[in-house]
């Protein structure tokens, strides 16, 4: 058997009800939803588990799905099955830095909760947008965004023909227009509150910083591949400049698999809610084994691994 990956999903892997079957079955899963209202100052089993507009906010989604993926990750951890790598999409690498102790639950809460409030205020309602962009290349879409006037770059590399782009409103959507022109086969407008990893929040990151060096960041226990430059991390004296960065740059997640099944990855997890990141590793490449771990009944997947 090949290496073992973690990875864990970003915003808009996000529903009501994430999260509750562990909740329900398991005390020491409880307690990371326990220890997330405590430290917040809010209810995070409502926030997850009933009806609310809330959840869909960033400065709500980015800790709620931490502490679902928490929540779950506290059975993982009683199987068998240790990563050799984590990584995450976006938001989702604070969970992997918090697999990888290089973060404390605690620590990972409050500097994910600033995160998703500095995204949220830094660029004012409308002025900026996102849009994916399915059936193109990667290089012409980096390519048209840079013939465009104002701001609009790639913002996620998810998997081949699925690329996020981002930027200010006017630009986005001129951008969508050259890019349906040359060939792309959708650009889909999407509901978010900003313009996620682009450097309209170069700002946000700036202050973000401020967090970060009030935190304590550890040598990681399991090397991560960070989102900026698809590289593994493996010492902690560069974490606070990459997350620095990550919230206004693109998310390399194909890159990142790429490394990864290059380094003898051959065994993704997904670990917490949907299945998005499952998806697009299958279209990275389709010969790697792929598991997503979002209910209890899931767990059984990994008893094939086991033997």
């Amino acid at each position: 058997m090949g290496k073992t990956a973690f990875i864990f999903p970003g915003q808009g892997a996000q529903y009501v009800g994430m999260g509750k079957e562990f909740f329900e079955q398991f005390e020491d899963s409880r307690e990371y939803f326990d220890k997330a209202s405590e430290i917040l100052g809010f209810d995070m089993t409502k926030l997850c588990f009933e009806e609310n507009d809330d959840i869909n906010q960033t400065e709500y989604t980015q800790v709620a799905i931490l502490t679902v993926c928490a929540a779950i990750l506290a059975q993982v951890n009683k199987t068998q099955i240790k990563p050799d790598v984590c990584a995450g999409l976006s938001l989702g690498e604070y969970v992997a830095l918090y697999e990888s102790n290089v973060l404390s639950y605690e620590d990972a809460l409050i500097t994910l909760r600033k995160r998703g409030i500095l995204m949220q205020e830094s660029v004012p309602d409308g002025k900026g947008s996102m849009s994916a962009v399915i059936g193109m290349e990667a290089q012409k879409i980096d390519e048209i965004c840079s013939s465009v006037d104002g701001i609009v770059s790639v913002a996620n590399y998810n998997c081949p023909g699925q690329i996020v782009i981002t930027g200010e409103t006017k630009a986005v959507e001129e951008a969508s227009g050259r890019l349906k022109e040359a060939g792309a086969r959708r650009v889909i407008p999407l509901k978010v509150s900003g313009p996620f990893h682009s450097k309209m929040l170069t700002g946000a990151g700036e202050e973000l910083k401020k967090v970060l060096d009030t935190v304590k960041i550890n040598t990681p226990s399991v090397p991560y591949v960070a989102n900026v430059n698809a590289s593994y991390v493996d010492s902690d004296s560069e974490i606070a400049a990459l997350l620095t960065q990550q919230i206004s740059s693109p998310v390399k997640f194909m890159q990142s698999v790429e490394k990864m099944i290059e380094d003898g990855v051959d065994t993704f997890i997904e670990i917490g809610p949907g299945k998005t990141l499952s998806s697009f590793v299958k279209k990275i490449n389709r010969d790697v084994n792929v598991i997503n771990i979002q209910t209890p009944q899931d767990l059984e997947k990994l008893g094939g691994l086991q033997c």
